[in-house]
């Protein structure tokens, strides 16, 4: 383990990462998939689905803010899990989280001109190709890498103007998701919730249906670990770190749920089934009845359009430090670690993760759901790691100073690893509705085989420096180490030191000794 002060420029505060995390969970998915969820587990049945799943995610929040505030340093899973695991564990680890994050990015440069063909019906022009039944036409492709490059760029300049990109878009989805939310009680009715409250008739039915719910929520929570991997570029106390993380799960689970329950108040059944078999738009048509006027349901996918960035973006970010962090480590080749020498962002992780969100569309967006798919299983599998190194720290390293401290570190502990464990089940079990199809199974596969390459290329080509964890070392313990001092009088010091050396072997050598 080696040490030294941070290169990175401190620039985020407290607000920014809030809309970081928050940002980076929602996406497009509430204003796609709010009909499925209802018809899947009623209205009420769907929210409290969202709620327990929100609380699954909690216990994973909850060793994150510890260990984050631990441990405030570049790379998050990969100090984690290197601290308690070693570091193959920690290598394992980020690799499945960097994975997660560049898989989501290219995924968010196929969606963004797919929502603008919602805005704009004659938006495509120019058909290229097809592609697993994906049709690719010049003005879809042109737009998606011309945003990806935008907010490569934006990256590249600085972790400050991303966060400013955030607040921006943040606010804009949050406005939305609030003039649905008022809207509905204004305009919505109770009555608009019989049929639908609960998916069948009996408990036992109704039971299973919010499980189901349940079960897949999770996997809408993904991006709260953004926060982690930025640490070193956030100019906020370690604890505070902590409980901002968590009011990120909060903020997400309550926001899903109150929307989704806004739509019940807006649209009965009837509404909702057409509405899926039309556009698959139901929270924007509900958006659309709620004001009377369909001008309306274009602000809403708007938002929607937002929450594609604002994850585009956290994902971009964190994975850029995951790669970072990695290639500081010896693990993957030394010039990811490269810092842009006047903003200090990861310039050339970014302008890899870059080029493959410019190149991703050309492969179509059923390809790109594939690989999304098998990105949320390495962000799951890592979850169940940075769990386990939670329990495994506290055993190992019970005096480590812990600024956000989780009371019944045991049961809390358990429960992570019990959460995280079972979604990452969910997509290994046949039938349990969230599996990984073959294809996604390939890239997975394919990515741990990738992952195997780096590992013995990097071990024989480094040897001993392979999996060398940098240790940030603040102002105060640098400064307590290497006092300040003026050249001069270090001069003097050393050659005095060497006079004094000098003496005492003639002395030797004399034999007065």
């Amino acid at each position: 383990m080696t040490q030294k002060k941070s290169e990175f420029n401190k620039v985020l505060n407290a607000w920014d990462i809030l809309v970081i995390a928050f940002g980076a969970m929602i996406g497009w998915g509430w204003v796609v998939s709010t009909g499925g969820w209802i018809e899947k587990g009623g209205v009420i049945g769907a929210a409290l689905g969202f709620v327990i799943g929100g609380i699954m995610i909690f216990f994973v929040g909850l060793t994150y803010a510890e260990l984050t505030a631990a441990m405030p340093q570049c790379g998050g899973e990969h100090v984690f899990s290197y601290r308690a695991m070693g570091a193959t564990g920690s290598f394992i680890c980020t690799w499945m989280i960097v994975l997660g994050y560049v898989s989501v990015a290219c995924f968010e440069a196929c969606a963004f001109p797919t929502i603008i063909t919602y805005l704009w019906p004659g938006f495509l022009k120019g058909y290229m190709y097809t592609v697993a039944g994906f049709d690719i036409y010049a003005s879809w492709l042109i737009t998606a890498i011309v945003i990806a490059f935008l907010i490569m760029l934006i990256n590249i300049i600085g972790a400050k103007t991303a966060a400013i990109l955030q607040t921006v878009l943040t606010c804009i989805i949050g406005g939305a998701g609030i003039l649905l939310i008022v809207a509905s009680v204004i305009n919505g009715t109770v009555d608009n919730l019989d049929g639908q409250i609960f998916a069948g008739t009996t408990a036992g039915v109704n039971i299973k249906a919010i499980i189901g719910v349940a079960a897949m929520s999770p996997f809408y929570f993904i991006g709260f670990d953004v926060i982690p991997q930025a640490a070193e570029e956030i100019n906020v106390p370690p604890k505070k770190i902590g409980n901002i993380l968590i009011l990120s799960v909060v903020l997400a689970v309550i926001f899903y749920a109150f929307v989704i329950i806004a739509v019940g108040f807006v649209m009965n059944p009837g509404d909702i089934i057409a509405s899926q078999e039309a556009t698959g738009l139901v929270t924007a048509d509900a958006m659309a009845a709620a004001f009377n006027t369909k001008i309306m349901a274009k602000v809403i996918i708007v938002g929607g359009m937002c929450g594609i960035v604002t994850s585009w973006n956290s994902f971009l970010l964190g994975g850029s430090r995951a790669m970072y962090s990695m290639a500081e480590s010896y693990m993957i080749p030394k010039f990811f670690a490269k810092l842009h020498p006047k903003h200090k962002t990861p310039v050339n992780a970014l302008i890899l993760i870059g080029i493959l969100t410019m190149l991703a569309p050309f492969a179509g967006r059923k390809m790109l759901v594939w690989i999304s798919d098998a990105g949320n299983f390495g962000c799951c599998f890592a979850y169940c790691m940075v769990a386990l190194s939670f329990m495994i720290l506290r055993k190992k390293e019970p005096d480590m100073s812990r600024p956000y401290k989780v009371p019944c570190y045991k049961f809390f502990g358990t429960m992570a690893v019990i959460m995280s464990g079972f979604m990452v089940a969910m997509y290994c079990i046949p039938g349990s509705g969230g599996n990984l199809i073959l294809q996604e199974w390939l890239m997975v596969l394919g990515w741990s085989a990738l992952g195997v390459v780096f590992y013995v290329v990097c071990k024989v080509k480094y040897k001993e420096s392979f999996g060398t964890l940098v240790e940030i070392i603040s102002d105060e313990d640098a400064a307590t180490l290497m006092p300040e001092a003026d050249e001069e009088e270090l001069d003097k010091v050393i050659d005095a030191a060497i006079d004094r050396v000098l003496m005492q072997k003639s002395d030797l050598i004399g034999g007065t000794v």
